[in-house]
């Protein structure tokens, strides 16, 4: 006959699932275009959006070679008055 050992108690924890509030999950997209120069976009982030120059050159890049890049995450009413400042500065960009 086959004795089995008693297992000791094991404490489980259950985590709950917690519903991700898409309102802070927001991000502002900056788009590619033929009008606008590197430094213009650049000196734009660097203000806009509080980018270092490094960060603002690198953002650039990306949106050069993809077409777009998220330059910002946020809340809409954080992220809106940075769109419209690029808006102003003739820079196409998106809250998404």
């Amino acid at each position: 006959m086959l004795k089995f050992a008693t297992q000791p108690d094991i404490d489980v924890q259950v985590l709950e699932e917690t519903e991700v509030d898409s309102e802070l999950n927001r991000e502002l997209v900056v788009f590619n275009d033929e009008v606008n120069t590197f430094d213009h976009v650049i000196d734009a982030l660097v203000q806009v959006c509080e980018h270092t120059t490094h960060q603002a050159e690198q953002c650039t890049w990306i949106i050069h070679y993809n077409g777009k890049c998220a330059v910002k995450n946020g809340t809409f009413d954080e992220l809106a008055p940075m769109r419209n400042s690029m808006s102003d500065r003739g820079i196409s960009s998106e809250i998404l």
